[in-house]
This record gives structure tokens, sequence and C-alpha cells, in this order.
């Protein structure tokens, strides 16, 4: 805490002293200038496309990294609402909904398993400041400026722990002598869904602007649940209600200082999570005899301030603070005859400071240096509020048949990074950064399990120095090659105590990326082209293997040899007149190490001809129980994602507008556990979505009438305790905007 006090108080004294300093006009959030329009005169030319992921507003045409960036007007035709469809939308992104949140995965690389003692491999960011790791994952998007994804580790600049890469969520900044602006939205579909957003720009002084947005939906669910016996089911069937706002301020007293503030709160109720056993063929027609919930609540401001000082070296500092409460209840069988229940109550706290001193943009030599900090803590609340309990609604609250815990499971991470680029040429130039990084985690737990009591004080550290190397080059004016050499971290971390005794902790995970591209500019900027190819070479590669007698749960270890993940990529825009069509491709090749695991779902007996033999994941030995992995396919990592969308501009007289769109994504089929049963339900079928939408518009006014998932394909969007979590289906509807 006086750490965190420490970093508050450089805050505010850099507030206070950088007030007396004079400014520029900030940019509107760095954002994609891409629109919905696409006539002639305002074509989407990848140079266009800015990115601002690493602290610079840079042109993602000669940046050598591998990212897609989708404006806010992108997310609205494409019918991105939350992170659950930014899969359908762009290269080489899954996203895994497992009930209590969704996990991200970029090249196979995120959180394969949902718990909180597994750090994520691809860091979310919200403003500038990263987001909660573990859980409230399903804030929607609204009033968003763009969002941009980059692929690959970022170990360097982007995320202390971003072994697969990171996202940037970017929401609209006030505009100061922007005058009163902004959007209302209202929208009403199937099963009952009825939404209304909006946002205002409002000018207060020729220093001072705010600006306020707001969100809310309430949507009936997508299931038809029966009881024991087929009698009624009372509980929640996935039925939504959520409300959102955001006030944001931006505080420009001179040319070159200001400050930006802003505040997001939401209200959360998706219904629970209904989830069907994957020996059930029907993913909406359930049964239950427990009840369904989960409730997120969320509170988080971000403070960014930038002063320039007279030889133009800025420096920034950007402040995270965000409380979080989950409430989350579930029927862990998936049926009315079962008798399995589980309930947790976690409140989750984050702060995070970082420090930037960067160099202007016009030097042959170009600079930067900063530090950064997040705590993170996980309180489960008492009295034992973490609760799974085997005997469920047939006798509730029997200790023998209940595993149950309470404590705070407190995180940190403290770095300090680098880069220098140099331009060789006016055409080649080279960049070299290093981020040195030491985290810890730590466990004050109690658990009850079965009438047991095990106290778990556990600490582990991890420390790590991340750097890349790359080369880019400018052949000509409209194509750019590059080449990198990166190596990322993912920190270790503590188990759950499940059994005797605490668990070893588990390893860093540490990997070495390389990666070539290229990017092009053709027919006078009307077609863009990339492609890249990237190499991942992971050791201690962490990997969970679950517990036979508690399925919520996983032990986390590490594969002792060498992993491999490898593909490529490509992404293309083509613009002419009023006709736009953008695509983009990703296939992935992953491979385990050498590496031994029981499957506890098909344990041994204990009987003479089914004996418990000890599997070390080191040495084995092999045997029916104890399964070589070597060459096993990461989870949740298929072997292809592809998604294409077109829309063609219908001008109308002078104002009128007719717009159709279809966007389809493909996800192909997928392992949910390093196990590849299919009989136990471990093969995910491929995912098809395709979206359409019909939009009129004339002047600032809208009329647009969509729909998601149109084939209303029935998919499982993961496997988790033997139970598949639904994809949603066919969502159809109208929306109407009015721009002011």
């Amino acid at each position: 805490m006086k750490t965190i006090a420490w970093c508050l108080s450089v805050s505010a004294l850099a507030l206070t002293w950088c007030g007396t300093a004079a400014a520029q006009t900030s940019p509107q959030s760095a954002s994609d200038t891409r629109t919905s329009s696409t006539s002639d005169d305002s074509i989407n030319q990848a140079s266009d496309i800015v990115v601002t992921a690493e602290r610079r507003t840079e042109n993602l045409a000669t940046t050598p990294i591998s990212a897609s960036v989708l404006s806010g007007a992108d997310l609205a035709n494409k019918g991105v609402v939350n992170v659950d469809a930014l899969q359908f939308a762009m290269p080489s992104v899954v996203v895994n909904n497992f009930g209590q949140g969704n996990d991200f995965n970029i090249r196979g690389i995120g959180k394969a398993e949902h718990n909180t003692q597994t750090t994520t491999g691809v860091i979310t960011y919200r403003d500038g400041v990263p987001t909660f790791p573990g859980y409230i994952q399903e804030e929607p998007y609204y009033d968003v400026a763009n969002i941009q994804v980059l692929r690959g580790p970022q170990g360097t600049i982007v995320g202390q722990n971003a072994t697969g890469g990171a996202v940037f969520v970017n929401t609209n900044d006030p505009i100061i002598d922007g005058g009163v602006h902004g959007y209302i939205q209202g929208q009403y579909g199937n099963y009952s869904d009825v939404g209304l957003q909006g946002a205002a720009n409002l000018p207060i002084s020729d220093t001072l602007a705010a600006r306020v947005a707001i969100y809310s939906e309430k949507r009936d669910g997508f299931y038809h649940m029966t009881g024991p016996g087929g009698a009624p089911y009372r509980g929640h069937n996935g039925d939504l209600g959520e409300m959102a706002g955001r006030f944001s301020l931006l505080w420009k007293p001179s040319d070159n200082f200001s400050v930006l503030w802003k505040t997001d709160a939401a209200y959360l109720d998706l219904g629970g999570y209904p989830a069907a056993p994957y020996t059930q063929k029907d993913l909406f027609h359930l049964t239950a005899n427990s009840p369904q919930d989960a409730r997120d609540k969320l509170v988080r401001s971000s403070l960014k301030m930038d002063y320039t000082f007279a030889n133009g070296i800025k420096f920034r500092s950007v402040s995270g603070i965000a409380s979080g409460d989950t409430n989350y209840t579930a029927d862990l069988d998936g049926t009315a005859t079962g008798i399995e229940t589980f309930f947790d109550k976690v409140h989750e706290f984050q702060f995070s400071q970082e420090f930037n001193l960067i160099s202007p943009d016009d030097q042959r030599i170009t600079w930067l240096a900063g530090a950064f900090g997040l705590w993170n803590t996980y309180t489960f609340r008492k009295p034992y509020q973490f609760v799974i309990d085997l005997a469920g609604a047939a006798a509730p609250g029997i200790p023998a048949y209940i595993y149950s815990l309470q404590g705070r499971n407190p995180e940190r991470s403290l770095a300090v990074f680098g880069q220098v680029g140099f331009e060789i040429t006016p055409r080649l130039k080279i960049e070299a950064g290093g981020r040195y990084t030491a985290s810890r985690s730590t466990n004050h737990v109690d658990v009850m399990q079965y009438g047991a009591y095990i106290r778990d004080d556990q600490r582990v550290t991890s420390d790590n120095f991340s750097y890349k190397v790359s080369l880019g080059w400018k052949a000509s004016a409209t194509q750019y090659l590059y080449g990198f050499v990166a190596t990322g971290f993912r920190p270790g971390g503590l188990n759950v105590p499940v059994g005797l005794g605490n668990p070893a902790p588990f390893k860093p995970e540490r990997v070495t990326s390389y990666e070539a591209g290229w990017k092009g500019d053709f027919a006078s900027g009307h077609l863009n082209l990339s492609f890249d190819g990237f190499y991942n070479d992971y050791k201690d590669f962490q990997v969970i293997v679950g517990y036979p007698t508690i399925p919520t749960f996983g032990f986390e270890l590490n594969v002792p040899n060498t992993t491999r993940i490898y593909g490529a990529e490509a992404e293309a825009n083509l613009h002419f007149g009023g006709f736009a069509i953008n695509a983009g491709i990703n296939v992935l090749h992953s491979e385990l190490g050498q590496f031994y695991a029981v499957d506890s779902r098909t344990p041994a007996s204990g009987l003479p001809s089914d004996p418990v033999l000890p599997c070390d994941p080191t040495t084995g030995p092999p045997s029916t129980h104890c399964v070589s992995l070597k060459g096993q396919e990461q989870t949740y990592a298929p072997n292809m994602t592809f998604n294409i969308g077109a829309q063609y501009e219908l001008k109308l007289g002078d104002k009128d507008t007719i717009t159709p769109r279809v966007n389809f994504g493909h996800v192909a089929a997928q392992w949910a556990t390093l196990f590849e049963n299919p009989a136990l339900g471990d093969r995910l079928g491929e995912r098809n979505v395709l979206n359409a939408q019909l939009a009129w518009a004339h002047g600032g006014l809208s009329l647009t009438a969509y729909a998601t998932n149109l084939t209303n394909q029935h998919y499982a969007g993961a496997l988790n305790s033997g139970l598949y979590f639904a994809g949603p289906p066919r969502q159809y509807g109208i929306k109407l905007l009015k721009v002011f």
C-alpha cells in the first residue's frame, strides 16, 4: 500500500508541476480513421490507420508489428458488441466463454483454462490501463473509437506477460472546441432484446471538455429449461440485464500539457450460464435443479497526463484503479437429476501505474524509457464463499461433501523498459528494446476440504529480462517489409490446495518468437495487403491437468521440453467507389513437447488389474493411464481462422444511402483438453457465423436491420467440468441511430 500511495503522490506531483506549462489541441483518441463511408474521397487506406499500443502514434503500414484495427464504425458494421464476437471479425483470435469469464486467445496463446492462479498471455487494456485478468470480461463495447489487436509476444513495451498478444480498447475522448455533438441509438430484437446507448460531447471552456456515454440492454435468455421431472425451472435461464456508463474529462490548460480522466461503471447481470453435458446434442433445451446466477459489478478510473518539454521530449503518466465484484452460481453437472452445485463470491481490486519518457518522432534516433507497476488482489469472501457441494440440492451443507475456501491472492508485477530506434537510411530502420520484470504471487487461503482444514500460505516470485530487435525496410512508397526476433514471459504462480498439503508452484513460461512480414498498397491505395509468418519456441510451457474429484480445479505445471507454435496470417482490404471488401486468414500449427500426464476423467481404479502408478511429467513411465502428450495440440488453438466482410453503399439522391453488409467468420474445430479424447467431448466443432445488415441513412439518421449468426449454427464455445457452454444463437432486430 505504501508503494501505491507513493505512485499516486508522484502522479499528483506531476499534475501540480506541469500545470503552468502551455498547449496543443490533442487529437481525438488514437483511432483508426476508417468510417462507414466508402466513397472515392474517403478511401480507407492502410496508411491512414494508426496504432498507439507502443506508446507512439505510428502508421500501421510502416510499423514492424502484426496487428488488426477496427474502428467504432467497423465494430457496428460487423455486429461486434462484446469480446465474444471479435473472433469472427479478425484473424488469429479465439474467445472461449467458460461462463464466469471470456478468455482471449491469440495465435493459440492466452488463457485456455479459466481460473485465478493462471496469468493470461493476452493483456486487454481499456483506455491505456490493463483490465482484470481473471473475472468480469463481458463488459460491452459502446462509444468505442477503435480496438487494436496486436499479435505475438509483446514482452518489451506492451504487457509484462503478453506472450500471445495485447488488445487495446480505446473509447472516444472529449473534444475541446468540438461543440455539443454525439449520438443516441435504440434497438429492438428477438428474445425481447431492448437496448439503448448514446454519448454526448460537452464543451465547458476553451481548456475543458467532458463526454458522457451510457449503455443499457435487457434480453430474455436463449434457453428453454425444466426442473426435476419436467417441472418448471424457477431460476435464471441466461436472461440479460446490463447497465454501464462512462464519464470523461479532458483538461488542456496549455499547448504542451493535457490531463484525461475517465471513469467507467457497469452492472452486468448475465442471468447465469446454463450449460449442457457434453453428451447432450441440444445445447439450448436443458434441465437443472440448481439456481443459475452470473452478476458482475465494476468501477474503473484511468488518469492520463502528458507534458511535452521545450526540446520535444514527452513525459507521460498513466494511472488506473479498478474494483469489481463477481457472483456466480451454477449447476455443476448440468442436469436436473444430478446433485453437484457450485457458487462463489469474489472481489477483485487492481491498481496500475506507468511512467514514460518519449523522444520526438521526427529524429533519426528515437527512444523511449518507462516503468510499470501492477497490483492485483483476488479476495474470496468470508465465510467460505467459494463452495463446491457434491451433494448439492439433495443434501446441502454436509461438510463431508463440500470443498470450500476463503482468503486472498495478492499479485504484484514491477517492470522497467526501454527502446531505441535508429534510421540507418531514410528507408531502413532498426529498433531494439528490453524489459526487466519482477513478479510475485501470494496465497493466504483457508480451505475446508470434505471436513479437513488446510491452510495455504505460499509465495512465489519470478523475474525475467525480455527483448525485441526488429528491422523495417520501406522498399518503396507503398511497400514495407519487416522482421524481428522477440522474447516474452509469463510469470509462475501458485496452485490451489486440493488434496493433502500445499501443491508445488509452477514455473514461469518463456517464449522466443521469430516473425517476418510484408505490407503493401496497390491501385493508388484502393487495395491494401499484408502477410506475415511466425515461429514461437516455448520453454516451460504452462498447462493445466484436472483433478478427478473436483472438476472445477486444475493443477498447473510446466511442459519440461520445447513446445512449438507457428503459422502465417494475411489480411486484405479493397475499396472502389461505394464497394468495400475486407478479409483475414490465419493458419496455425501447435505441438506440445514431451510430457506425461494422467487424464483425471479416467483415473486408475486401484484394483490389482488396474493399479494406481506414479506418473512423472518428465519421465512417466508411460502406461494405460500415464499418457504421453508429445505432439498434442494446444487447447483452443484451431488450425485456421478466417473472416470476410463486404458492403456496398448505394446513393439515393443527395442525402440518402442504402448499404447492404455481410460478414462471415470461420473458426476451425479445436481441442478443449490436452488429452484429445472425442468420446469425452474434447473436440469442439467448427464455428461458422454469418452476420448481415441492411442500413438506410438520411443525413444524421440511420435505420439498420441486422442479424447475427444468420444460419443459427449451434456450437459449443468451451468445455469445462464436462459441460458445453453454447455460443449465442441467431439474433435479429432493428437499430435506429441519430447522430447530432
